[in-house]
């Protein structure tokens, strides 16, 4: 019987958040790619939430973005609603979040695949992984059909062996009823993968046209949009926006969770996953927050044609008639109609701790993975994984060299490095607490931090770096014009500062004093500053930021300095570490489990201690 067989330089297993950026990336490099999905219609899917950023997965997304990935252009062109979060606390902690309309995200990114050279979308599932000799060799699908390949990168996301649940209602499916992969598992097993089971939850989707929204508070977005991508003009994408709503859950709705708790397969052990705690069920939350008398519930709408409504804050797998009891006890919700109903799903994942911070499989050369396939949590986490993930996957094959991005430079390198060497029990999420260096890595700056990686990759043009590259001139200019302009103390300057509750001048002060003072900024003092250049508002910005903050980013990049010494003490990569001596034997187990590539990830392994770097610190210096 004759059988199909294809050539390929990549296979990407998988068309949600993460195999979209690396097939892309790979295919933007040259390499023909061919990504596999068990639907067409499931390209870059939003499952769960109908929004891209937020607290610190803002931070993710324009970190992609400076390194040339998709996933801030494809917002930037099918939101509804964007709001900046966190305005009232520092800049470190700001965040951009959109609302999107989820068939025009999934429609646009579909079509950037589509007309992207050298990338090939085809709809199948991926069986078996061809290895011989400890690399990659190529893919078999479930029809027996093969595609030869010299890297394959696995980007399931909620698909392998899932099974959607909500009461006694258990289906063999993926998210959205879409089809399951149910076989590749076992090949990773065979090829002597450790796998995981994790779970994550969705809630009810609610017919808009049942939702009393006088009840509820009015949820609007900034006046001013502020784009995710450096690439996209500010001013093409002001427009009008749609709201969201915020009401709460109450004691009538928690009595109503509690009394059916015992029906709740969380609950039960129906469910075998791990599920993420930093994003409980509603369940979850009236059992753990039991002293709180109300819990937010966000109605955010799925797009603008269409009439369902997300329930932000419950997702759950109670039995429908539950889900019907408890959501019509909310403000707003109490003739709700159910459009479709609050699940659990759960999956295979892989341990992660088995990967290289290049994402590569330590074991299988070639052979490389992203996402929720690694067991982290959240659209922005996979994109993220999936841009690095890919950009390896063609070094590899181009003989260039891997990147590696640590956790002094970026979101990005902060997730990968959390990935590899912490053992994660639940699904892993971002949060803007596991950057030791947040006030550096900003959302804002990004483009500063990353763009001329990109470009040396080859993901970003030459005019986007040659842009980058005045706007770091600009910064500078301004910074030092403003230490050098002086403000004297006249009748104006004072009643200015009386105004503004500032500190009369004694004498006078330079423009950058005035910005120090916190009621003060760059913005504020423009009337002061007869000689201010025009300049854009980003470049404004940063000076701002730069010079109000400047000790303490001072302080940061020492601390920067300390962590890359430790960062660039390589570790041999046969090192044995059976034979040093004086090493405790937890940390002999662990150093030879997730083989650290640097003394810095040495030390950020659980169960490694301080004294255990020294040890391997004058091991290296004997050798």
């Amino acid at each position: 019987m004759s059988q199909l067989v294809r050539e390929y330089q990549v296979v990407v297993v998988g068309a949600g958040h993460a195999g979209c950026e690396a097939g892309l990336a790979c295919a933007r490099l040259g390499l023909e790619t061919i990504i596999f999905t068990v639907s067409v219609d499931s390209i870059a899917l939003m499952p769960c939430n109908p929004n891209i950023g937020g607290s610190s997965k803002g931070h993710l997304v324009r970190d992609l973005d400076a390194l040339g990935g998709e996933m801030g252009k494809n917002i930037d062109a099918t939101f509804i609603q964007s709001k900046m979060l966190n305005k009232s606390k520092g800049p470190a902690v700001h965040s951009l979040r959109a609302q999107a309309d989820k068939q025009a995200y999934t429609n646009r990114m579909r079509k950037t695949l589509e007309v992207t050279q050298h990338l090939t979308v085809k709809q199948g599932e991926v069986a078996r992984i061809i290895v011989e000799d400890g690399k990659v060799k190529g893919v078999e699908t479930y029809s027996k059909a093969v595609y030869h390949c010299q890297a394959v990168i696995l980007c399931t996301g909620t698909y392998l062996r899932a099974r959607c649940i909500y009461g006694d209602v258990s289906m063999h499916t993926g998210p959205n009823g879409l089809q399951s992969a149910d076989y590749l598992t076992d090949s990773l097993k065979e090829l002597g993968l450790d796998m995981l089971r994790f779970k994550t939850g969705t809630p009810a989707r609610i017919d808009g046209n049942t939702i009393d929204y006088e009840k509820m508070e009015r949820q609007s977005g900034d006046d001013v949009v502020r784009p995710f991508s450096f690439s996209t003009q500010a001013e093409e994408i002001q427009k009008e926006q749609v709201p969201c709503w915020l009401t709460y859950t109450n004691e009538k709705t928690h009595e109503i969770i509690r009394r059916n708790l015992d029906r709740s397969p969380l609950y039960a052990g129906v469910i075998e996953g791990t599920g993420p705690r930093y994003c409980p069920s509603i369940e979850d939350k009236v059992v753990r927050f039991s002293d709180k008398d109300r819990h937010q519930v966000f109605i955010e709408p799925e797009g603008l044609y269409t009439s369902e409504m997300y329930v932000g804050g419950m997702s759950s797998s109670l039995p429908e008639d539950v889900q019907y009891e408890m959501y019509r006890t909310v403000p707003g919700l109490e003739h709700a109609e159910i459009v479709r109903s609050a699940y659990a799903i759960e999956y295979d994942c892989i341990d992660p701790r088995q990967l290289d911070p290049t994402l590569e499989i330590r074991s299988i050369h070639g052979l490389f993975s992203a996402g929720q396939f690694n067991g982290s949590s959240g659209y922005e986490e996979a994109a993220a994984q999936g841009l690095i993930a890919g950009i390896n996957a063609a070094m590899e094959i181009l003989g260039r060299e891997m990147l590696t991005l640590d956790r002094s430079q970026s979101y990005i390198g902060v997730l990968i490095d959390d990935l590899v060497t912490k053992e994660n029990k639940e699904p892993y999420r971002m949060m803007t607490s596991r950057a030791e260096y947040r006030l550096l890595l900003r959302q804002d700056n990004a483009d500063l931090r990353l763009r001329e990686i990109g470009y040396q990759i080859g993901l970003v043009s030459e005019e986007e770096y040659r842009h980058v590259l005045w706007k770091k001139e600009k910064i500078q200019e301004e910074i030092k014009r403003t230490q050098k302009t002086y403000i004297g103390g006249g009748e104006d300057v004072q009643r200015f500062l009386r105004e503004h509750k500032s500190a009369a001048l004694k004498s006078g002060a330079t423009l950058a004093d005035l910005i120090r003072r916190p009621e003060l900024d760059y913005e504020m003092l423009r009337g002061l500053d007869e000689g201010r250049p025009d300049l854009p508002l980003d470049v404004r910005e940063q000076v701002n930021i730069h010079i109000k903050y400047e000790g303490y980013i001072q302080r940061q990049k020492k601390q920067v300095q300390q962590f890359e010494k430790l960062e660039k003490k390589r570790l041999p990569e046969d090192i044995d570490y059976e034979k040093i001596p004086n090493l405790r034997n937890e940390a002999r187990q662990k150093l030879s489990l997730y083989r650290p590539v640097s003394l810095g990830q040495a030390s950020r392994i659980s169960g490694v201690s301080p004294s255990d770097i020294s040890v391997l610190m004058v091991y290296l210096m004997a050798q």
